[in-house]
């Protein structure tokens, strides 16, 4: 059985402002790869850390078939809230240990049900730090997010 490995990452311009998620996602054998799938995909008005869920979401979507995976993320958001908060979310009927509403809850409980058909590893590595993967992870968010950014007004030709 393969091994598989998503590698996530959001971008914003401004928080909020528009954003953009993206994911490599990686099948190997052994130390040989099988096959590399990229998704990308954006909003014109969001924030960082709805994008990092999004990111993780558009991984687990993507899956044809429950399946075991390592997800690899540079968000302690997205690492902390699906190992440790989500849990007491659930029990506390998604509101948090003060009773406020969980912030993004829209996109927890999407990403709850997006990995329940599968075993997923939460893996973190530092953002910005040169790991291969997780560096076209934020291109392909950034890409993303293009499409939404506002563009320059163009300049008028010189006179002549």
């Amino acid at each position: 059985m393969p091994e598989i490995l998503a590698y996530t990452d959001g971008a914003c311009s401004g928080n909020p402002g528009p954003g953009g998620w993206g994911v490599v996602l990686v099948a190997r054998d052994g130390g040989r790869i099988l096959r590399t799938r990229e998704l990308t995909g954006g909003e014109a008005q969001t924030t960082n850390n709805r994008m990092e869920l999004m990111a993780a979401i558009a991984a687990l979507e993507a899956l044809e078939r429950p399946s075991t995976l390592t997800l690899v993320t540079d968000s302690a958001y997205l690492r902390d809230g699906v190992t440790r908060w989500i849990h007491g979310w659930k029990r506390n009927g998604w509101t948090t240990a003060a009773r406020k509403p969980v912030k993004n809850d829209d996109l927890w409980r999407r990403l709850d049900l997006a990995a329940a058909p599968h075993r997923v590893t939460w893996d973190w590595v530092k953002g910005h730090a040169g790991h291969p993967e997780n560096e076209r992870a934020d291109r392909l968010a950034r890409d993303g997010m293009a499409p939404f950014k506002p563009k320059a007004p163009a300049s008028d030709p010189p006179e002549a």
